[in-house]
């Protein structure tokens, strides 16, 4: 099972190397060189295992070179009601992701009960396990960029974990106050929090620039939990087996998953899962105002904007999507080279035209919707109503495209972003009312803040994490 980078310079790696590396030394990012599959019968299986059964088994799929043993032990000691216990009355912590009935042929997948209340642990709690297990004693530096849920998801994921230091950029003004404190609120030596004055999309070209130094990160041993690292896009195939699993059953029919979309992560691993065989048949790509990836698969035209739109799913705020570039990848057929010129392009002129693909576009099952601020709120109301579930404002962008999109000819399962409290200010300007925080998460929030305020400049970043490590 061979890793390749997405401009196709750099030397192929298995698994192991894709989780130590993060960003591939050419600049792009680690892709598999073919999909493995998972056969109708294993699926099946499925119906009956436990969240931890079916990720040792997807895991093995996508990490053969892994000792079989010591993922068994990882994925056991994440994926537990203890680590993912969060959930909401109703649900059982038993099944990690709880998968809730809304409507009908309507599913809500509860990805968010883990310990920073977001899907992103999903991913970053598994990595951290991984990184241990790959380290074997040897020291590494995490450089990230997050808009929110990944950076709390991050740090609370390598919280106490030997030889790892972090260094995590968020946007200044540009989260929840909930998330603030999530990040902000670690007062660890081994966690670096730096507020940039600027936006998600400056942050992310930042870590980007400094990974980019390859001397630099050879020499600091940089490593990555963005969605860059392949480790976090194998994490999240997982859930979409399992929830496919138990919308399903046994019964092979096909599903559609509607998913909240700012950096493709996510949906691309949603992709990934429909390419090892799970019998999906569209997946719905919901984003907010910043709909630069409606437009490219409205268009064909690729064209980050200058600066994002602010609206209440601060998440989705992302005109440049880390992953997008795998999926351009697997549209080309896996064409290294014109995937490098179509990202030098971008970097020269600010978009790229693939409009005369709109067939090969379209064939890979991708059906995208822009829903606005106003249509979004209306969605937490209707669905609070309706079931008396509260959805966060990430997760309504999402209910909404599934309710635009349903024809009742196949169940859609709508992917949960995070908890609704993590927005309660919102929501209780929706609602009149605010979601409930879990017990064990109110205490920590009332603390202090830590941070370095600095500018988007990858120069000054590598001068803060030579001074610190």
């Amino acid at each position: 099972m061979n890793y390749r980078s997405t401009r196709g310079k750099a030397g192929t790696t298995n698994f192991t190397g894709t989780v130590l590396a993060g960003l591939a030394e050419d600049g792009g990012l680690y892709v598999p060189e073919q999909f493995p599959r998972v056969t109708s019968d294993e699926l099946k299986r499925f119906a009956d295992f436990k969240y931890h059964h079916v990720a040792q088994r997807i895991f093995m799929k996508l990490a053969p070179d892994m000792n079989a043993s010591k993922l068994w032990n990882a994925v056991r000691k994440v994926y537990n009601p203890e680590v993912f216990g969060n959930v909401n009355d109703g649900d059982n912590a038993d099944d990690v992701v709880p998968v809730r009935q809304i409507g009908n042929d309507l599913y809500l997948a509860r990805l968010s009960n883990g310990p920073t209340l977001a899907f992103k642990d999903l991913g970053l709690q598994m990595l951290g396990h991984l990184f241990e297990i790959v380290l074997n004693g040897r020291t590494m530096n995490i450089l990230g960029a997050t808009s929110g849920d990944t950076g709390s998801a991050a740090i609370h994921a390598m919280l106490g974990r030997k030889g790892i230091n972090v260094f995590m950029l968020s946007p200044h003004q540009g989260m929840s106050a909930f998330q603030e404190a999530q990040i902000w609120g670690v007062n660890d030596p081994a966690i670096h929090n730096l507020a940039i004055s600027g936006s998600f999309d400056q942050c992310q070209d930042v870590v980007k620039a400094v990974n980019a130094d390859a001397t630099f990160k050879t020499a600091f041993n940089l490593g990555a939990v963005n969605s860059i690292n392949w480790a976090r896009i194998a994490a999240q195939v997982v859930y979409y087996f399992w929830a496919y699993s138990r919308v399903c059953g046994v019964s092979g029919k096909l599903v559609d998953f509607a998913v909240p979309t700012g950096n493709f992560g996510n949906i691309y691993a949603a992709y990934v899962a429909k390419g090892m065989g799970l019998p999906v048949r569209n997946l719905i790509l919901a984003t907010n105002e910043n709909d630069v990836l409606h437009e490219f698969f409205a268009t064909g035209i690729y064209k980050p904007r200058a600066k994002t739109i602010t609206t209440s799913s601060p998440s989705m705020d992302i005109t440049k999507a880390s992953n997008f570039e795998r999926y351009i990848y697997n549209l080309l057929g896996g064409d290294a080279e014109r995937v490098a010129e179509l990202w030098d392009e971008l970097g020269r002129t600010g978009r790229f035209d693939l409009s005369g693909m709109m067939e090969a576009i379209n064939a890979t099952g991708i059906k995208s919707y822009s829903v606005s601020e106003s249509e979004a709120h209306s969605r937490i109301r209707s669905i609070h109503k309706g079931t008396g579930v509260i959805i966060d404002t990430h997760t309504a962008v999402a209910m909404t495209a599934a309710l635009m999109s349903m024809s009742h000819e196949v169940p859609i399962i709508v992917m949960e972003t995070a908890q609704a409290c993590k927005f309660n200010p919102t929501i209780k300007q929706i609602l009149g009312i605010e979601a409930p925080v879990p017990a064990k998460m109110e205490g920590p929030m009332d603390g202090g803040q830590f941070f370095t305020r600095m500018n988007p400049d990858s120069e000054m970043v590598k001068v803060f994490i030579t001074e610190r490590v």
